[in-house]
């Protein structure tokens, strides 16, 4: 059935091109068809799963294409197949004013099967297979407008992504030669016999390979690629950002570091401090580069690349608390950071505003998306009761329990991080619902919330958001199980 889940996305994006749709609903029901039915399947693997592997290709030696089920698997394939079908639906309507609508959702439906691949993988080389592609299918959707700036930022993209693969291949190569199997297996795969005496060339190797996955996860000074990318449709951007491309780079980075070199390995080199000190200071870049933006999208793409290393900061704390914290901040900013981000789609989409001062007045006239997005700004805040705190909370508290005094440094960076938050979301509430006395109403006449395809989602990610604030254990517990091997 894994094959199933990752083939059928595929199927139904090539068919989108092919079937010659009389109506646009007739479209718009096969493809929510396809990916609703995809994503139940997906379920369905997660909570029947076993521990078998599957098969698809082996090429020599212990190199092969193979799938299998494990915990870390489970949160990333859970959490796309659940957002999927929500983004797919919201992309319905925002696309109604774009052109090239088939091939648009062509690379889209690719996407979510590329994804599936990625979380799946059961080895190193499978999911270097599907980063890669990963890579191939997201461009053509970065330049979908095909404007100048479009064409440039897709070309950056491309640039960075291939690169940062480069450097992540010979992280790959270097665990096919040390290593006793290229398969995921928690604690690292290294031969004891084969590393003595390459030490400090395997650990240079390691960093390396986290600045090559790190391209994909948006840390400095890899990441400028990333505001660029969003000149595309917001249900890209929001993917980009939330879920398919920059949370395949941070869950790659999670993989090898805890399943392919491991902790034991890492854990008080001289490896372990560069990282960290790189992911330190992306959080408090982002953050800072972040105030200075004026651009709606730009300004939640510089929040991304901070947020991302939120997630990175767990990686490297290199225990099983560290882990589970960055697990935690993996899906919940997902749910944080697509709401906030199709909270702005919706606001250009109606508006046709781009900017945050023009933003101003806007709260009365379209309640319910800047409710939502008030909500996910508050969450990405760390406001306790919704789900940002709780993730922050786990990397503060994995921080302090490392004992690693670097770590502990990365908790003053959290906290810097929460402040400028607070500034660069909350102006934007702040102008929408509070424009100043003399404001004149009639500029924001035209402006109204959209319809239920776009509101769904958002009311479903926001209840999310806060139910998760206000009981999150057992996911948390799950999260622990995970990191301490036991799914």
């Amino acid at each position: 059935m894994i094959i199933s889940v990752i083939l059928i996305p595929f199927i139904a994006g090539i068919l989108i091109p092919v079937i010659p749709f009389k109506k646009r609903w007739q479209k718009e029901i096969f493809l929510e068809t396809a990916v609703v039915a995809n994503s139940v399947l997906v379920w369905y693997l997660l909570l029947h799963h076993s521990d078998s592997t599957f098969l698809l290709a082996h090429f020599t030696g212990n190199l092969n294409i193979s799938f299998r089920v494990d915990g870390m698997s489970m949160v990333f394939a859970g959490l796309v197949s659940f957002l999927w079908p929500f983004a797919t639906l919201y992309a319905f309507e925002y696309m109604t004013r774009e052109k090239h609508e088939n091939v648009f959702f062509l690379f889209y439906t690719l996407t979510y099967g590329v994804t599936l691949g990625i979380a799946f993988a059961a080895n190193l080389l499978t999911m270097y297979f599907f980063y890669e592609l990963l890579t191939l299918v997201t461009v053509p959707l970065v330049m979908h407008t095909l404007t100048r700036e479009a064409v440039l930022a897709s070309r950056k993209y491309l640039y960075y992504s291939l690169g940062g693969a480069a450097f992540a291949f010979i992280g790959l190569i270097m665990v096919i030669v040390y290593g006793s199997t290229t398969d995921f297996i928690l604690g690292g795969v290294f031969d004891p016999a084969k590393i003595a005496g390459h030490t400090d060339v395997l650990l240079l190797i390691y960093v390396m390979a986290f600045m090559g996955f790190g391209v994909k996860a948006a840390v400095c000074p890899l990441n400028s690629w990333l505001p660029q990318a969003g000149v595309a449709p917001t249900p890209v951007t929001a993917l980009l950002h939330a879920v398919a491309v920059v949370k395949a780079g941070a869950f790659a980075i999670l993989r090898l570091t805890y399943y392919s070199f491991g902790t034991d390995f890492l854990r008080g080199t001289w490896a372990q401090t560069v990282v960290m000190i790189v992911v330190m200071f992306t959080i408090v870049y982002g953050c800072s580069r972040a105030v200075k933006e004026t651009h709606l999208k730009r300004r939640l793409a510089y929040s991304t690349i901070s947020n991302l290393s939120y997630i990175l900061f767990g990686a490297v704390i290199m225990t099983p608390l560290g882990l589970a914290g960055a697990l935690t901040h993996l899906v919940f900013h997902a749910l944080m950071k697509i709401c906030s981000f199709f909270c702005a789609g919706a606001i250009m989409h109606q508006t046709d505003r781009h900017y945050v001062h023009q933003l101003n007045g806007l709260g009365y006239k379209m309640p319910c998306i800047f409710g939502i997005f008030t909500i996910s700004a508050l969450a990405l805040m760390g406001v306790p009761g919704l789900a940002g705190f709780v993730s922050k909370w786990n990397l503060a508290q994995a921080a302090v329990d490392s004992g690693n005094p670097l770590a502990w440094g990365g908790i003053a960076c959290l906290l810097i991080s929460a402040l400028l938050t607070a500034i660069y979301m909350l102006t934007m509430v702040v102008r929408a619902f509070f424009p100043g006395k003399d404001f004149d109403y009639s500029t924001v006449a035209e402006a109204k919330d959209p319809n239920w395809k776009m509101l769904l989602p958002l009311f479903v990610f926001t209840l999310c958001i806060i139910g998760f604030g206000l009981y999150s254990q057992p996911i948390v517990n799950f999260f622990n199980d995970v990191a301490g091997g036991g799914v």
